[in-house]
């Protein structure tokens, strides 16, 4: 796999397919879903708020979807979103994710929901998506597209693999449109990344390759509290799982969460839910 992406593709497989990250996923998302929730109040359970990030992205296509449907999840991880659209609408999902661990869970949860019919778990990466032309009703994805070396290129594989008229919705944390310059340097080393993208990259590189932006909803406070979420709870639980996941591990978590703490509380970061529709003339 490693010769056909890039370098970050890479970088981000080989530690979603480490223990630790397997570990702490699992236990402190719920195992469900590894994305930005969406929260009612500051002590909600993260697996609570992460699911109604789901439902109000589902919101958005409930119009639009039936079990006639073929969704791709980009980034699927566990495929806890896969399933929710699958269940909601009978529609065929095929969840693609880097990780084969992550895919081994996602296949094995598919087969105990019954969904494993729906549910399709396919190994590869969002920068060459193993798809025809023109496949999909809907590209979905959360908190995924940011992995990539070449968010140009991702953009361009969802126009592809979009059928006119269809639908992209998807998250990723962002730097704002008037980030400084060098002040996320510290997130970047954390998550081996040189950039981040903004809103406006992906608006402009949506529409240079016609997907017309429909919504923008900004939820950038939704980031901070979710980061806050999950180093308390990786706090209060430090002792439990500290044997389950290595204490290195644990304390570059933790540090890594301050530091998008501290860059949402600035006005660095951005984080919210994008929908595209692609061009019926594309």
């Amino acid at each position: 796999m490693s010769g056909n992406y890039s370098t970050a593709v890479n970088t981000a497989r080989e530690y979603y397919n480490s223990e630790d990250a397997d570990s702490f996923y699992s236990l402190i998302w719920g195992g469900e879903d590894i994305h930005i929730g969406c929260y009612a109040n500051d002590a909600e359970p993260i697996e609570t708020a992460s699911r109604r990030t789901v439902s109000k992205m589902a919101d958005r296509l409930r119009d639009t979807l039936s079990p006639n449907s073929r969704v791709l999840d980009l980034g699927a991880g566990y495929g806890g979103a896969a399933r929710y659209l699958a269940e909601r609408f009978g529609c065929q999902v095929v969840a693609l994710n880097l990780s084969e661990t992550e895919n081994s869970r996602c296949r094995k949860l598919n087969a105990e929901q019954s969904l494993d019919h729906l549910v399709e778990v396919v190994d590869g990466s969002f920068e060459a998506i193993p798809s025809d032309d023109h496949r999909f009703d809907v590209v979905w994805s959360q908190d995924a597209i940011l992995h990539s070396g070449n968010r140009t290129q991702v953009i361009s594989e969802v126009s592809r693999v979009l059928k006119p008229g269809g639908d992209f919705v998807f998250t990723d944390p962002m730097q704002a449109d008037d980030c400084p310059v060098g002040v996320l340097q510290p997130i970047l080393n954390r998550i081996h990344l040189n950039t981040l993208a903004s809103p406006k990259f992906y608006i402009d590189q949506c529409d240079a390759v016609g997907m017309r932006l429909i919504d923008f909803e900004c939820l950038t406070p939704q980031l901070v509290r979710h980061y806050a979420r999950v180093l308390e709870e990786t706090t209060a639980r430090e002792m439990e799982i500290n044997e389950l996941i290595s204490p290195d591990y644990l304390q570059r978590m933790k540090a890594g969460l301050g530091h998008w703490i501290d860059g949402g509380h600035h006005g660095y970061l951005a984080w919210g839910i994008f929908h595209f529709t692609k061009s019926e003339l594309s």
